[in-house]
């Protein structure tokens, strides 16, 4: 056996010990499962309009975009999301990217080199952790929400460039950051607070414009906003947004951008739609807190300031078989547990959707009451 054969397995065999373990388990489209793991929230993947757009965008457009954007990757399909994006938040422009993820690269990298501070919440998604760390940057991270760590953090930046990190929602716990505090404190110290919005666009303030938007920060010089276009909105890719002047130098310096085939027609079709199914139908955010939080209070956990429930579990072993069990009944969720959970704890990760028909919601907070109940005791 060679080498690097028993390393794998060696790596495998650590992990099944400790329970975290992990496989794809590819599903059928037709398959009759209520699935609270995904996180299309406003149900808008399938909504008709939306699959006939990116149906129509492949059929006229092709498969992909054949290019990167700055050579002829830049459809007017891509023009016209990012004018209706910017448009929607109240920001001058924004910039789409493939995926969230390298929207989250770009703003980072882009931004900030070995002559800047990087100060990170210790909760930010792996996304901008992998970003800081590309940046070269120096790091500080702070204690989740800690806006007093963050301000003595750039006290101490000694006249460089300095970017703060954080989510609108954060993706596991589903609590809120203090954007206003946070925001004040980078215009003190004239550093950027970087804001992702992947769990806040569609979801958060008037009409899903997101928590940069309800706190009156849209515009604002110290903020840049990142979202992705794969969750509220129900396609793929992801978006900067912030002053036009930024988004030039994105696009003259962000290599995950500069570097990658431009998002497809089909995606981009898709979103732009959502979008405009979403301005049409402003209530549907409102709906997922109101279900969020009938959800919670039943398993006796605190309320999400977004779409995503956290249920804490006694132990990795426990919230995979707590997943099962709902998943027997026909319920999916989501299952997180080390490494992929910033404080260490297994939990079950519900979200909220607004596409389920009452009945079927109905069966699905029963179904996760008691698996709940049976696998954690009672709350």
């Amino acid at each position: 056996m060679s080498t690097w054969a028993e390393w794998f397995a060696e790596q495998r065999a650590g992990r099944e010990d400790a329970g975290l373990q992990r496989a794809l388990r590819p599903r059928a489209a037709d398959e009759d499962v209520i699935d609270l793991a995904n996180n299309d929230y406003l149900g808008l993947s399938c909504h008709p309009e939306v699959r006939r757009a990116a149906a129509d965008a492949a059929l006229r457009w092709g498969a992909g975009a054949g290019a990167s954007r700055l050579v002829t990757g830049t459809t007017t399909l891509h023009a016209e999301l990012e004018r209706e994006l910017a448009e929607f938040t109240d920001h001058e422009a924004a910039l789409v990217f493939s995926t969230g993820y390298h929207a989250n690269l770009s703003a980072v990298t882009a931004l900030a080199d070995k002559q800047s501070l990087i100060v990170s919440d210790a909760h930010v998604h792996a996304s901008l952790i992998d970003a800081a760390r590309l940046s070269r940057a120096a790091i500080e991270v702070v204690p989740h929400n800690d806006v007093a760590a963050v301000r003595a953090a750039l006290a101490g930046a000694g006249g460089r460039r300095a970017l703060v990190l954080t989510e609108s929602v954060f993706s596991v716990l589903g609590d809120a950051a203090p954007l206003p505090d946070l925001a004040e404190v980078c215009a003190d110290h004239d550093a950027l607070l970087v804001v992702d919005e992947a769990h806040g666009l569609g979801v958060v303030g008037e009409g899903g414009r997101g928590s940069v938007h309800a706190n009156g920060m849209a515009g604002d010089p110290h903020v840049v906003m990142t979202a992705t276009l794969s969750k509220s909105l129900g396609a793929m890719g992801g978006a900067v947004l912030g002053s036009a002047a930024l988004v030039d130098h994105l696009v003259n310096r962000a290599r995950p951008f500069i570097f990658d085939t431009g998002l497809a027609p089909a995606p981009t079709a898709a979103a732009l739609t959502a979008l405009s199914c979403l301005r049409r139908q402003p209530a549907r955010p409102s709906q997922i807190h109101q279900r969020g939080g009938e959800l919670a209070d039943r398993l006796g956990v605190p309320r999400s300031a977004g779409a995503v429930l956290s249920v804490p579990m006694p132990s990795p072993q426990v919230a995979i078989a707590a997943q099962a069990a709902a998943l027997a009944e026909g319920v999916r969720v989501g299952c997180f547990r080390p490494p992929s959970v910033p404080d260490g704890i297994s939990r079950l990760r519900i979200t909220t959707h607004v596409g389920l028909d009452d009945d079927r919601w109905e069966h699905a907070v029963d179904v996760l009451t008691h698996v709940v109940k049976d696998h954690r005791g009672s709350p």
